[in-house]
C-alpha cells in the first residue's frame, strides 16, 4: 500500500486533471491522487515537512502534513502545526490600513509623513510625495530587499529603523518601477501604530485573528511554548537540511511576522474569498477590497510566447500579488523566513484557496499549489513537482557566485599592515557601528553593535581581504569576505563586504572609520 501511495504514475496525473466539482466536496479520488503525489514531493525535494490547507466554497475540504517538524525526531506535523508565513503577514497589514480607511482614521493617499513625521527617503522631495498607498505597492523608489541588512535580527525596533531609511539610496524614480520592500511595511506598521495609539501586533489580535478564531495564529515566538506542536525551521548546509533556531521578527512583525498554521490560515482565506464579511460581520467594505487587489504597480508579461498560466497579466496590489491563471483571477503571496517558506493562493471566482506552510530553505511550496489549483479547476496538470525541482537545481548549478569568490582567491599573500591596524570602531550610515577587534587567539573579530548573530572571526583570505567566518549558522548567507579599504599612506579608512546572497545586502553598509 505504502509503495502504491508514493507512485506518480500516469494514472495518478489523469486523476489530478478531473474536476473537482464533478466529483463533489465527498468524493476522495482527487484528495487521494494530491495526498499520494504531496507524500512523494517531500521526499523528492528533501524539505523536513509540508502542511497543505485548500478550501472551497467556505470549507477546508483538504488538509494534510507531511515529514517531521524536526529533523531527527519523529514527530509529525499535523493541520494545527505551527510556522512562520513571514510574508504573507503583509496582506494582514494593509486589511489593517483599509479598515482604519472605513472607519475614517486615513486616507489610502495621505501623506505617511502626517502619521509617521520621521519617515524620510532619501530625496527629500520625495519623501513629502509618499502615501500610505505608495507604502503598500512597493513602488517609492527602494531596490528590491534594499535595506534588509539593517533590520534583519536587528535589535532595533521600528521606530529606529524608519528613521535610517534616509541613508540608503533610491534606484528608481518615484511610481516609476517596483522594489519589494519590507521597509515600508515596517512603516506601515508604524502609521497603523500612530494613528490607532495600540501596537501592531494589538490590532491585528482585535481585528483579524479574534473575530476569525485564528487562535494558533501569534506573533511573537515567545508564545512558542504556549501554543505548542511548533515546527523547526532547517537551514542548508553544503545542501543538507541543519536545525536552526527561531527568530524573533516581533519587533517588525507588520512587514512578516506571524506564526500560524494551515487550519487558521484555512479561515483566512475564506475571509479573503468573501470580501471581508466573517459569520455575518462585514470587516472590511467592498471599497478596500477592490483596492487591496486593485493592480498598483504592473509587470511585463510576454504576450508572444506561451507561459504554463495562460497569463496575460500580472502585478502587486496592496500586500497581494495579482495574475490571471488560465482566464481566472489569481490573488496570492509567498513568505521566506529563516528556515521556513510559505505560499497562499487564491482563485476568487472558484472559491479555491490553497496554503503551503514548509520548514525548510528548498521548498515545494509552489508545486503543490499549482498540482492543487490544476487539480480542481479540472486543468491537465504537468508534473509539477519534478518541472520545478528541475528549474531550482539547475538554477543551484548555475550559481557559481561563491564558487567564483573561491576560485579567484589569491594564495601566499599577506596583509599589507599588523593586525592590530584594522582594529577600531566603523560605522555605517544605514546601520550603525561595527567593532574590529582581536581575540585572544590573535584574530580579527567582527561585532555589530545591533545585530549579535552578525558576530564573526575573521580568517585572512588574501591580501587585505578576511573571510568572515559567522559564529551563528545562517540561512540566507554562508560565505563572505571583508575588504579594507586604505588612504594612500596606508591608513585604514573603512570596509567593502561582499557576501554573496539574494535577500540580505551587506554591501550596502560600506562602513567608514571612525575611530581607531
Amino acid at each position: 500500500m505504502k509503495k502504491q501511495r508514493l507512485l506518480v504514475t500516469g494514472c495518478l496525473l489523469f486523476l489530478l486533471t478531473l474536476s473537482w466539482k464533478a466529483f463533489g466536496q465527498n468524493s476522495s479520488p482527487v484528495l487521494d491522487s494530491l495526498d499520494a503525489y504531496f507524500e512523494k514531493m517531500v521526499i523528492d525535494w528533501g524539505v523536513p515537512s509540508m502542511s497543505i490547507g485548500i478550501v472551497m466554497d467556505d470549507s477546508l475540504v483538504f488538509a494534510q502534513s507531511y515529514g517531521t517538524r524536526k529533523l531527527g525526531e519523529s514527530l509529525k506535523p499535523d493541520p494545527q502545526t505551527v510556522y512562520a508565513i513571514a510574508s504573507n503577514t503583509k496582506a494582514f497589514t494593509s486589511t489593517m490600513i483599509g479598515m482604519l480607511v472605513d472607519e475614517g482614521s486615513l486616507n489610502w493617499d495621505d501623506p505617511v509623513s502626517k502619521y509617521v513625521p520621521e519617515f524620510e527617503l532619501h530625496d527629500p522631495y520625495v519623501s513629502q510625495l509618499v502615501t500610505v498607498r505608495d507604502l503598500l505597492c512597493h513602488r517609492v523608489g527602494l531596490g528590491t530587499y534594499s535595506g534588509d541588512v539593517i533590520w534583519y535580527k536587528s535589535n532595533l525596533n521600528a521606530d529606529q529603523l524608519i528613521k535610517r531609511i534616509r541613508h540608503i539610496p533610491l534606484q528608481y524614480e518615484f511610481r516609476n518601477g517596483y522594489g519589494y520592500s519590507n521597509l515600508m511595511y515596517i512603516t506601515a506598521g508604524q502609521v497603523i501604530e500612530n494613528v490607532t495609539g495600540k501596537t501592531w501586533v494589538e490590532n491585528v489580535q482585535e481585528r483579524i485573528l479574534d473575530p476569525l478564531g485564528m487562535k494558533r495564529t501569534i506573533a511573537n515566538i515567545d508564545r512558542l511554548k504556549e501554543v505548542g506542536n511548533v515546527a523547526t525551521p532547517h537551514s542548508l548546509l553544503n545542501g543538507k537540511n541543519i536545525v536552526i533556531d527561531w527568530v524573533d521578527w516581533s519587533q517588525i512583525a507588520a512587514m512578516g511576522g506571524l506564526i500560524s498554521s494551515v487550519e487558521d490560515m484555512a479561515k483566512w482565506m475564506i475571509f479573503n474569498l468573501n470580501h471581508g464579511v466573517w459569520g455575518g460581520d462585514t470587516l472590511f467594505s467592498s471599497s478596500v477590497r477592490n483596492q487591496l487587489w486593485k493592480p498598483h504597480n504592473n509587470f511585463t508579461v510576454d504576450h508572444i510566447g506561451s507561459n504554463p498560466f495562460n497569463r496575460h497579466f500580472s502585478g502587486y496590489g496592496l500586500g497581494w500579488g495579482l495574475s490571471d491563471y488560465h482566464g481566472r483571477l489569481r490573488v496570492s503571496h509567498t513568505g521566506g523566513f529563516d528556515g521556513m517558506l510559505s505560499a497562499v493562493n487564491l482563485i476568487p471566482d472558484e472559491k479555491l484557496g490553497v496554503v503551503v506552510l514548509t520548514n525548510g530553505m528548498k521548498s515545494p511550496m509552489m508545486a503543490a499549489t499549482y498540482s492543487a489549483i490544476d487539480a480542481f479547476l479540472g486543468i491537465e496538470s504537468k508534473d509539477w513537482s519534478r518541472k520545478i525541482l528541475d528549474l531550482v537545481n539547475e538554477r543551484e548549478k548555475n550559481d557559481t557566485r561563491i564558487k567564483d569568490r573561491i576560485e579567484s582567491r589569491v594564495t601566499n599573500t599577506m596583509p599589507s599592515l599588523p593586525l592590530k591596524a584594522y582594529t577600531g570602531t566603523y560605522n555605517s550610515k544605514i546601520y550603525g557601528d561595527i567593532e574590529v577587534t582581536t581575540n585572544e587567539e590573535g584574530q580579527l573579530r567582527l561585532a555589530f553593535e545591533h545585530t549579535p548573530e552578525y558576530a564573526s572571526t575573521l580568517t585572512h583570505w588574501h591580501y587585505d581581504v578576511w573571510k568572515i567566518e559567522w559564529d551563528t549558522p545562517q540561512a540566507w548567507f554562508q560565505f563572505g569576505t571583508v575588504k579594507f579599504n586604505m588612504d594612500n599612506n596606508l591608513r585604514v579608512t573603512g570596509m567593502d563586504f561582499d557576501v554573496p546572497n539574494d535577500d540580505i545586502f551587506f554591501e550596502e553598509l560600506k562602513p567608514a572609520r571612525v575611530r581607531e
